[in-house]
């Protein structure tokens, strides 16, 4: 494959908090600060640029941020078409943390009001790929439009590639009902909770054959336990993951996603795109915040 890659989706400030200790309850608790552009869609574009890959991000936020989200997204090579909301802010997460772990609280903002149908025709007659992740379907009230989406890309001959995103979110929404708005997908990215809440299954081996069986290529990430690579017809493949030193795991999904689907579009090898993947997601763990420094 060769061409563009469109990521629609979630644009997100970020704000990173990292406590200098356990949190104390009625009073301070002296920690590192930092604001920062996020939104998993929104990282995944940035970490593609990054990658060399040609990209248009595609989302929404409050009108008088338009101008501030384009120039990060065009300071990383990105393609931005955002639309303005006059009524919502832009979302914001509140990231807290806590060595390997992360505590979210979350106000989506202007990311609710986002649909699908901002991906125009014109887009998808370039592109190779469509990626985006499971909070466009958790989330707001345009399914309908994932659905045309799907249909949209498929009549043009692009791919489309999901990261399910969050099992939590996923399991509230519902196993069969998020499978059922996917089943057009042509890359699946999941982390290993997602996959056990999509499959019912427990072993890593056994929830990747699951999924292979509905999606053609399948990368199951598993942390520190690297990636299993499951493409349809070819036996699974596993590979390391990169040891690095975690200082905020904040997007190394995001991260390994863009490594991969970077590597994939170039050269068709899926376990290429997953070596790529570990490395970015590895470079994405060693500085806090989501995107690229």
């Amino acid at each position: 494959m060769t061409g563009r890659i469109v990521v629609f989706g979630d644009v997100i400030d970020d704000i990173v908090v990292v406590p200098s200790g356990p949190i104390r309850d009625d009073t301070d608790t002296p920690s590192s600060i930092s604001h920062r552009a996020g939104g998993s869609a929104g990282n995944v574009a940035s970490w593609l640029a990054r990658q060399g890959a040609q990209v248009d991000f595609v989302g929404r936020v409050a009108t008088s941020d338009v101008v501030r989200h384009s120039d990060v997204f065009a300071g990383y090579n990105v393609v931005a078409r955002l639309a303005g909301d006059d009524d919502l802010p832009t979302g914001t997460i509140v990231v807290i943390v806590d060595g390997d772990s992360r505590s979210m609280l979350t106000d989506r903002g202007a990311n609710d009001q986002f649909s699908a149908d901002q991906v125009t025709d014109d887009l998808l007659e370039h592109a190779s790929l469509v990626h985006f992740t499971g909070y466009s379907i958790y989330h707001g009230e345009h399914r309908d439009a994932i659905a045309r989406l799907f249909e949209r890309a498929a009549a043009r001959g692009a791919i489309v590639s999901v990261d399910p995103a969050s099992a939590g979110s996923l399991v509230d929404f519902g196993v069969e009902r998020f499978l059922g708005l996917i089943a057009g997908a042509g890359v699946l990215l999941p982390n290993l909770d997602e996959g056990r809440a999509l499959t019912g299954l427990h072993d890593p081996s056994e929830v990747a054959d699951a999924l292979g069986q509905r999606f053609p290529l399948v990368a199951l990430t598993m942390g520190s336990a690297g990636v299993i690579v499951a493409e349809r017809d070819r036996p699974q493949v596993r590979v390391d993951a990169v040891r690095a030193e975690r200082v905020d795991p904040t997007g190394a999904g995001d991260a390994f996603s863009a490594g991969f689907l970077a590597e994939w579009v170039m050269s068709g090898d899926a376990v290429a795109a997953a070596s790529a993947g570990v490395v970015v997601a590895a470079e994405a763990v060693m500085a806090v915040g989501a995107r690229p420094r």
